[in-house]
């Protein structure tokens, strides 16, 4: 826009009223202008670093729509299937003849196993020698045969159980070997197929059908319904190994939280809605504790704030998360249960989020000052407490106070709408929380532990939708839970949970504890071997 040319009075008329005048609406015009390009400015900056966060959360191949929708109700009718078998109570081996009329659930036919699979006889042969009635010899009568397909790597394999029958040849009495017990009940898979199941579809992110492809591939027909049925079937086996699992980690006196949200398909409508899968980690390793990590996930449908409230009820210490307010309740009071530690690298983020949009010199010195604190950290970590919070307090404490008087003095130059701003607000009103690991050498300077531990969801995200139901997140963060757990202490989640489903249908439920990574075999093999 043009400005229109000036006025001028006439000078020779000396009229300084008028003179003045102009120059006050000069004046005026100028700063309006100025505030006009100081807003423009403001809202550049903030379309620049929007287009920047964008761009950063943007990621995955765009997928043809129909493939979607396919995948959508596949995922959806899997969950089901495995919401039912999970539901349902364990058949025993003969139907009551009162339910012989009940007409039975219908489930693909049980194809023979492919002759050219390799096959293992294991014979489960009678402890008795001699006759328990009579004490007659005991001649072979015959053998029930049962095959159980079972998964090594690269290859199946069929496990023939042979049970040979031995009768009495004085008083006919008959003597076999009682069955052994399976992971599924009556069903075909072994632990380690069940296991590569459950693997592939939480942590290689291999939705159920695409599995029964490879599957076939190799001469397996195992279809996809029969594949969820274990699913559900096993993720009922192990709740009482999460529920161990969650009751470790709530004992500790420091969590890390964190939640992502989950698309999942809202029943009877076709459509995603959001929901929420909470991780909640415990690891004081960085602190020089030897207590074994773990992690425990929690699925909502949405992000309402009494969610981590219920999860967290029992929970007494210290909880570092970022600023989602759905926390705040948790921190409530003049003597709180817990108590917020906040996440430097929340606050990091969002400076160098600036940095990269428009390189701002401000949130250059705001990254200079918050990589002194990580260098200490480095130093420190993996040092006792008491160490660690000496440390701080004589080195970082000082570099956090003089942080603190350039954040407030910066803030008084800047415009109230600017990025910058907003960005040094966020960490000002949260200094109270950043300053707590200062206080606590077995806190921590961020939060990432948590995003850690959420890594593995973001990736399965990228693949397929994340659950067809309710059922299906919950079902998701129990597995997740495992396999996370079984990561953080050095495990292949594959090997652990064979381990478990070999073991967990004839384990004592007040031993549960005896199945978590940390107490198995495999753990300790790997403590006393280095090379394992």
């Amino acid at each position: 826009m043009v400005a229109a040319p000036l006025t001028l009075p006439d000078l020779n008329a000396l009229d300084q009223s008028a003179l003045k005048a102009l120059i006050l609406a000069q004046q005026e015009n100028l700063v309006a202008q100025h505030e006009q390009l100081v807003s423009r400015e403001t809202e550049i900056e903030n379309l620049k670093l929007l287009i920047l966060k964008l761009r950063r959360m943007q990621f995955g191949r765009k997928s043809e729509k129909l493939d979607h929708q396919i995948e959508q109700l596949e995922l959806q009718l899997e969950d089901l299937e495995s919401t039912q078998t999970e539901s349902a109570p364990p058949q025993p081996e003969a139907q009551p003849e009162a339910d012989s009329a009940r007409p039975p659930k219908r489930k693909p036919a049980r194809r023979p196993l492919p002759e050219d699979l390799p096959r293992e006889t294991q014979t489960h042969a009678p402890e008795q020698t001699a006759c328990p009635e009579c004490g007659g010899a005991l001649r072979k009568l015959g053998e029930d045969v049962s095959e159980l397909l079972e998964f090594v790597p690269a290859q199946f394999k069929v496990i023939r159980i042979v049970r040979p029958k031995l009768s009495c040849s004085c008083c006919a009495h008959i003597v076999q070997a009682p069955a052994p017990s399976r992971p599924v009940e009556r069903g075909l898979a072994g632990p380690g197929l069940l296991a590569h199941v459950l693997v592939s579809k939480y942590a290689d992110h291999l939705p159920l059908y695409r599995q029964s492809e490879i599957y076939e591939r190799v001469g397996v027909d195992l279809d996809r319904s029969t594949l969820a049925d274990w699913v559900g079937a096993s993720s009922r086996l192990l709740s009482p190994l999460v529920k161990a699992l969650c009751l470790y980690v709530l004992a500790a006196s420091k969590l890390h939280a964190d939640d992502t949200p989950v698309p999942v398909l809202a029943p009877g409508t076709g459509k995603t809605k959001t929901g929420r899968l909470w991780t909640y980690v415990r690891d004081d390793r960085p602190c020089g504790d030897s207590s074994p990590p773990a992690v425990w996930f929690a699925y909502s449908p949405n992000r309402q704030g009494e969610h981590p409230q219920r999860h967290l009820k029992d929970f007494r210490g210290t909880l570092q998360a970022d600023a989602f307010a759905g926390f705040n309740a948790l921190y409530e009071g003049t003597e709180p249960r817990i108590y917020e530690a906040a996440c430097w690298a929340h606050v990091r983020r969002k400076f160098y989020d600036l940095q990269q949009a428009h390189a701002s010199p401000v949130a250059a010195e705001a990254l200079r000052r918050i990589g002194e604190l990580y260098a200490i950290e480095s130093e420190i970590r993996g040092r006792a407490p008491d160490e660690r919070k000496q440390a701080r307090q004589s080195r970082t404490r000082p570099l956090l106070d003089s942080m603190h008087e350039w954040l407030q003095s910066t803030l008084g130059k800047l415009p109230k709408k600017s990025p910058v701003t907003a960005a040094i607000g966020y960490a000002l009103g949260l200094w109270p929380a950043l300053l707590r690991f200062c206080h606590d050498g077995h806190l921590e300077i961020d939060n990432n532990a948590a995003e850690r531990a959420l890594r593995a969801v973001a990736l399965g995200r990228k693949n397929y939708l994340f659950a067809g139901s309710d059922s299906g997140g919950d079902r998701a963060a129990s597995i997740y839970s495992l396999i996370g757990t079984a990561k953080l202490n050095g495990l292949d989640p594959e090997a652990y949970l064979r381990d478990v489903l070999t073991r967990i249908a004839d384990h004592p439920i007040n031993r549960i504890d005896e199945l978590l990574p940390w107490n198995t075999a495999l753990f300790q093999s790997r403590v006393t071997d280095p090379t394992a």
